[in-house]
């Protein structure tokens, strides 16, 4: 018997997994799109293998991919150390020195590639990485005196609109243009502007004759196709989107202004395309480009990126932080209709409603729109001449103002909309049939805002007008016991707030 378990104790092998080990289990797992499972994996690969260089450049590409570029330049650049003329190593890392800003460092490690594997699997990649970087060190340093005139002037321009001070942006564009009628930008600068003062037609005129005579400028085609979105032109729009879908363009800029068109009017696969095309060359330090791209890319859905963007974005402005396009997305099974805060149309027509209870309830919708954006951008929805002051309460809220507590009449407003808040959590969807709960809402909280009330009981207030609601509409007895349970409330009290928004009833002063 002691020689049996002698002779099985000797046939027993130890096994101490090694990098290799945890390597190859971290390529499977690739294989397989289970990235954070191939993310802890490699990292312990690299752990065990702190001067294996092909380990430490897949985990660098991991951490690229994840958008923590100073980890993955430190990752890439020990495995370049360690195998200086391996030509992957040096590629990735000229693209994670793009990432960085590192320019010179980019375009130097993209031309030794070249000379190492001129031929190889990212020579087109490392050319347009020296292109780019030429561009950008070059654009204004080539320009001739009067190429830089015009820079100057564009970029007085721009800072005009960026203030909107779209009067003097036209003054100074037209200026422009008749002094260099062949300068396509500052036409097509020309055309935003007067787009943002709400003239459309003089807007779309300008286009026109940018086409006529730079048959093909993606810009007037872009600006052309918001238009058309915008106005609700669907048999131009659909032209317009096949003839963009068509393009192909090189230069970043092209690139940029195509995707973010693509991703306002919808058609977010495209755009998530072309937006996430120019992270895999230089990572631009652009808010606007984050946004579009976090856009494009939850709503064609590759939902990490999305956040990884976004993330991205708040590091650029902290100021954006809770702000994410799908963060009041609900989740829907796909023969539901859609929710009225993604109803762009529905949002569109409560705003232009001719009544204050109605904008309230519309602003309401957009303050959990992915259609924000788009539609605060318009020239002619969001009109402030036309609200009143608790109108404009509600846009701000819509807007994430940051409302001073200590006002009296701020705290109050927060107190109204948190009713709202609290109806909107406590249903599984606002759909058609629910709006007019909403709205019901709105026509008191108006009425009793100004009277002076003070909503001192947000979610008795919410089951007060639930139960006001329903008891009217539904043919199913309904009670005060249901909706205070809901709402963490007794039905004394729930009486007591009922008794009180009756007073706001629109029949009340009859």
């Amino acid at each position: 018997m002691e020689k049996k378990q002698q002779k099985e104790k000797n046939n027993i092998v130890s096994f101490i997994p090694d990098g290799e080990y945890y390597f190859n289990k971290a390529i499977k797992a690739l294989e397989r799109d289970q990235l954070d499972r191939a993310y802890k994996y490699m990292k312990r690969a690299a752990e065990l293998s702190p001067d294996d260089a092909h380990v430490l450049m897949h985990y660098g590409l991991l951490e690229l991919n994840a958008q923590n570029f100073e980890k993955a330049y430190e990752l890439i650049h020990t495995a370049y150390c360690l195998e200086p003329d391996e030509p992957e190593h040096v590629y990735y890392l000229a693209e994670v020195s793009g990432y960085l800003g590192l320019m010179n460092d980019a375009k130097k490690y993209a031309e030794k590639y070249l000379e190492l594997d001129p031929n190889g699997l990212y020579a087109l990649e490392a050319k347009e990485i020296i292109d780019f970087v030429h561009f950008e060190q070059n654009e204004i340093d080539d320009l001739d005196e009067e190429t830089y005139e015009q820079f100057l002037l564009q970029e007085k321009a721009r800072r005009l609109m960026e203030k909107s001070q779209f009067h003097e942006a036209i003054e100074l564009l037209e200026n422009m243009i008749d002094q260099y009628p062949e300068l396509w930008s500052a036409y097509n600068n020309l055309s935003l502007a007067y787009f943002y003062v709400g003239d459309l037609e003089q807007s779309k005129a300008i286009l026109r004759h940018v086409l006529r005579e730079n048959p093909g400028n993606l810009h007037a085609l872009c600006n052309l196709t918001i238009i058309a979105y915008y106005e609700k032109d669907e048999a131009f729009l659909r032209y317009l989107v096949e003839v963009l879908k068509k393009i192909y363009p090189f230069d970043f800029d092209s690139r940029y202004k195509l995707g973010a068109t693509l991703a306002l009017i919808g058609e977010y696969d495209l755009a998530y395309k072309w937006l996430h095309s120019m992270t895999k060359r230089m990572a631009p330090n652009d808010s606007g480009f984050y946004f579009w791209l976090s856009q494009a890319a939850y709503f064609s859905n590759h939902v990490k990126e999305a956040e990884r963007a976004w993330e991205m974005l708040v590091q650029i402005d902290p100021s954006k932080t809770g702000m994410e396009p799908w963060k009041h997305i609900k989740k829907k099974e796909a023969s539901e209709f859609p929710t009225l805060e993604q109803n762009r149309d529905y949002i569109i027509k409560k705003i232009s409603s001719d009544y204050p209870a109605h904008r309230m309830f519309g602003f309401f919708l957009l303050s959990k729109s992915a259609f924000k954006q788009e539609i605060i951008s318009h020239p002619k929805l969001i009109d402030l001449s036309k609200y009143n002051g608790l109108e404009k309460l509600c846009l701000a809220y819509a807007l994430n103002h940051e409302f001073n507590v200590n006002n009296k009449l701020e705290k109050i407003f927060i107190r109204l909309i948190s009713v709202a808040e609290e109806l909107f959590d406590g249903i599984e969807a606002l759909t058609l049939e629910k709006q007019h709960l909403f709205q019901m809402w709105f026509v008191l909280s108006e009425r009793a805002f100004l009277s002076g009330y003070e909503f001192k009981n947000v979610k008795a207030l919410a089951a007060a007008v639930e139960y006001m609601y329903f008891s009217t509409i539904s043919s199913d007895r309904v009670t005060k016991k249901q909706f205070a349970e809901k709402h963490g409330i007794t039905v004394a009290t729930l009486t007591k707030y009922m008794d009180q928004l009756l007073e706001f009833l629109p029949f009340a002063e009859e």
